[in-house]
């Protein structure tokens, strides 16, 4: 299985390198060069310096062949266009998007994206 992960803040580190860590092929991309270093010497040839909203971007590391892309950076609108591309465009067969507002929950369900993790909307629960 070959997975895209986009954002390569706290929750995308985690990300890949938990399915690393499972022996999946992963790309991870974050366009911030603050990170480049830590993040490519964590993770070598399975990182990507670019914008992950970047059609290009996402053709260079290969999104037609992935089987998931997870957007996980800390932006809705930025997680939404890159599961919009990866959906519409690429065609990939399962996109997994992160919520930061829980409000943005049901834009992302009325465009058909309905893998979506919303830690706000987990915690409350397990406290309720």
């Amino acid at each position: 299985m070959y997975a895209i992960v986009v954002g390569g803040g706290k929750v995308g580190y985690h990300i890949t390198k938990a399915l690393l860590q499972k022996e999946y092929e992963v790309t991870l991309i974050e366009r911030d060069r603050d990170l480049e270093a830590h993040l490519a010497k964590e993770f070598g040839d399975n990182f990507f310096l670019g914008d992950g909203c970047d059609p290009q971007v996402l053709e260079e590391t290969g999104i037609n062949r992935a089987n998931v892309l997870i957007a996980a950076t800390g932006d809705d609108q930025d997680n939404l266009v890159v599961c919009e591309i990866a959906l519409r465009h690429f065609k990939v067969p399962q996109v997994i998007a992160r919520v930061v507002d829980p409000k943005n929950k049901k834009i992302y369900q009325k465009m058909g994206i309905e893998l979506t993790v919303d830690a706000t909307a987990i915690v409350t629960n397990l406290i309720e």
